[in-house]
């Protein structure tokens, strides 16, 4: 039988720079391409805005093994921000790449949220309000160590767990991609 929760770890780090943030990020998109790991990696780089509003310079979403055959990248770490910063702007290019954007985000960052504790959430908006810039690496637990270690600009890191049900989210991921057709077509 096989278990339906992930047991996920999210990173939150915060930075100095965009710069700084963008290089851990590099280091650990190829941490998980070198080492040819094919598990979950979700990672979303963040930019405070001088006007105070979190707009997302870059993300990442590694298909679950599960989710190469939808085609579909989890997008946790998109989610997480937009629950966080519900004003949180993704860069023009990033929306137009994706389709059924509102909709899906929106079943994400219910999903993460209902997958952390309140206090949890909490710490980690926080935090990345203290950084000019923030990095958020949600991945799984077996590679934590390797994970942490790729963090090296890092200001500060908090690290917490998540429960994320993958057979649930792929549900309401389609669920919202068919609402986003069905009233594109309207």
């Amino acid at each position: 039988m096989s278990h339906d929760y992930d047991t996920l770890v999210v990173f939150t780090s915060t930075y100095a720079s965009v710069d700084d943030a963008i290089q851990d990020f590099e280091t650990i998109k190829s941490l998980y391409h070198d080492s040819k790991m094919i598990d979950t990696f979700d990672a979303a780089v963040l930019e405070k805005q001088p006007n105070g509003k979190v707009k997302i310079v870059k993300k990442h979403e590694q298909p679950s093994r599960d989710a190469a055959k939808t085609g579909a990248g989890l997008g946790l770490a998109t989610g997480l921000v937009v629950a966080l910063f519900p004003g949180a702007r993704i860069g023009a290019a990033l929306v137009a790449a994706s389709t059924g954007i509102g909709a899906a985000i929106g079943a994400l960052a219910g999903h993460v949220t209902g997958g952390m504790s309140r206090g949890d959430l909490k710490e980690v908006g926080e935090a990345l309000d203290t950084g000019s810039a923030g990095l958020i690496v949600i991945a799984a637990s077996n590679i934590e160590e390797k994970v942490r270690s790729a963090l090296k600009k890092a200001v500060k890191t908090i690290r917490k767990q998540i429960k994320a049900d993958r057979k649930a989210l792929e549900k309401e991921l389609e669920q919202a991609a068919k609402e986003e057709a069905s009233a594109v077509r309207r």
